[in-house]
């Protein structure tokens, strides 16, 4: 009898034991992006990460794509995705919202990101050292709301430049919510100037997307930590012990020439949240946090 009953509890074990690995080999790891360019290069980049991490982690991965900067965080914080490639203001945003989370990796040359001012050639204004002596007579235009590159370094650098704010500086600020908006406006002689992401304005070159004889460079910024993934704190619980770190070494194994270039980065290296308190002090010194 004793044997018997041992029997049926160690298969009762058995069944339960295989019907939540099933369950959790069945559900899916998500992840998303925010929207720094137009909509078909980001799903071409990510859709090929999504197939990347479900390969590297042996489990289903789904890229679901946001409208916005702050769609990007409220999925984060919501547990709707788990994983996020985030600009460093929206990541630093997001790990303040989720305890817990935490970057885990960047790309080589985010370590070391800049902004660049560009200007329509109808302005006359050159590359130089300083910033334009008489903005007044100039709109501006900036990326999103929300964005590292197109928004909050270029607002520091300008506050710190002329001692007051970018709508008191030119005759007209905008946001074009995208790096490739942004170039796009500039280049069309809707604003006279504009701040852009280095690595998107090199890629458009690239891909013969800007028209140097109407707009060029005419300034860009030091350097500065950007773009990180950044992962939730609750993942282990979900997917098994250390899978926050699997997904960080899938990551930064990446060597596939297609996924690197896409973003583009050269590779992919190790992040931690305290990289990016030069960013969380930067938008408290210009409110963008309280």
């Amino acid at each position: 009898m004793k044997s018997f009953l041992l029997k049926h509890v160690l298969l009762s074990i058995f069944i339960t034991l295989s019907c939540f690995s099933a369950v959790v080999s069945a559900r899916t790891f998500t992840f998303t992006a925010i929207p720094d360019q137009d909509q078909t290069r980001l799903k071409q980049r990510f859709d090929q990460v999504a197939d990347y991490l479900a390969s590297a982690l042996n489990i289903p991965v789904r890229y679901i794509p946001v409208k916005s900067y702050s769609a990007a965080i409220t999925a984060f914080r919501n547990n709707q995705v788990q994983l996020a490639w985030f600009g460093g203001l929206s990541g630093v945003q997001a790990r303040r919202l989720v305890p817990g989370s935490k970057a885990i990796a960047q790309g080589e040359e985010d370590q070391f990101f800049k902004t660049l001012i560009i200007a329509n050639i109808k302005t006359g204004l050159i590359k130089a050292q300083a910033l334009p002596s008489e903005p007044a007579a100039f709109t501006f235009v900036f990326g999103a709301k929300g964005s590292t590159s197109g928004r909050l370094m270029p607002e520091f650098y300008l506050q710190e430049h002329y001692g007051q704010t970018s709508q008191r500086v030119f005759k007209r600020i905008g946001f074009s919510g995208d790096h490739s908006r942004t170039i796009a406006l500039v280049q069309s002689g809707a604003y006279d100037l504009g701040a852009v992401n280095y690595k998107v304005w090199e890629q458009a070159l690239t891909d013969d997307q800007i028209d140097l004889e109407k707009l060029d460079v005419i300034w860009e910024s030091p350097n500065y930590p950007d773009y990180q993934w950044t992962v939730r704190g609750d993942v282990d619980q979900y997917w098994g012990e250390d899978f926050a770190q699997k997904v960080q070494t899938a990551l930064i194994s990446i060597k596939e020439p297609k996924i690197l270039q896409a973003f583009p980065r050269s590779k992919f290296v190790p992040a931690h949240s305290n990289d990016y308190q030069i960013i969380l002090n930067t938008a408290k010194s210009i409110g963008l946090i309280d």
